[in-house]
């Protein structure tokens, strides 16, 4: 059985994964954290992790970015795997998520589906084939409208993955309404749409003379992400110290 703290128990995700995870004979969540609690969870909850004192296995995070400091810090002193699924981490964030890694497990991942991370390989080989043809490439992500960051991680991500495949030779552009000039060749562009419910749509668009190869990606349900995320806890559960990412969940 793998306990694991959930930490933003509280938020949309917190309780789609303690949902799912109440279904699951091998995992359990110990303990939560968020800052509001109504007292409706089954586990106890703390305002802090900081304050947490339950043994665990792992924590899953779905928080804030400002919450995310003192999660590594905990995770670290208490030596306690992390799954870290918040966004917009700043860059010294980043950093110390880094720095975390070195002395406990983190497996960090902008998004948990199985299918965005499979299009992560894809999008190599399609921007290895495409890009040196000719072909530019634009990203359009679209969430509900209560995501404050922007673009997503995922989009991010993906971009990130194309441009590893090309040598990371192209530059990232958020926004055309500040300039008059045409489009650079080594770009990948990448606008965000935030609107009703939508929970997170993916189009990554090669565009070439006279074709376009677009590949898509929906998630109609959260429960995708809960549903990598909880496979994460189980993996990450015991691992030695290192910076992990869904790859190796799904290659395992």
């Amino acid at each position: 059985m793998t306990r694991v703290i959930m930490h933003g128990c509280n938020g949309k995700m917190g309780q789609t994964i303690s949902g799912l995870i109440a279904a699951d004979e091998e995992i359990e969540i110990v303990a939560g954290v968020d800052a509001y609690d109504e007292g409706k969870n089954p586990y106890p909850v703390f305002s802090v992790i900081a304050d947490c004192d339950v043994a665990a296995d792992a924590v899953i995070d779905f928080s804030a970015a400002a919450a995310v400091d003192g999660l590594l810090d905990y995770c670290v002193e208490k030596q306690v795997p992390c799954v870290l699924c918040t966004t917009g981490l700043s860059e010294e964030q980043l950093a110390k998520v880094q720095e975390a890694s070195k002395k406990v497990a983190v497996l960090k991942s902008a998004n948990m589906s199985l299918g965005i991370n499979m299009l992560l390989k894809l999008l190599k080989e399609a921007a290895g084939i495409l890009a040196p043809a000719g072909f530019d490439i634009e990203i359009v992500e679209k969430h509900h409208n209560q995501k404050v960051d922007a673009p997503s991680g995922t989009a991010l991500a993906l971009a990130d993955s194309i441009n590893e495949e090309l040598d990371n030779a192209y530059n990232y552009v958020y926004d055309r309404s500040q300039t008059r000039e045409k489009r650079a060749q080594k770009e990948i562009g990448i606008s965000a749409v935030r609107g009703g419910t939508i929970v997170g749509d993916h189009d990554v668009i090669f565009a070439g003379a006279d074709e376009v190869v677009t590949f898509s990606h929906r998630a109609y349900s959260k429960a995708v992400f809960g549903k990598g995320a909880i496979q994460a806890a189980k993996f990450i559960a015991g691992r030695p110290a290192g910076m992990y990412d869904m790859s190796d969940v799904i290659n395992e």
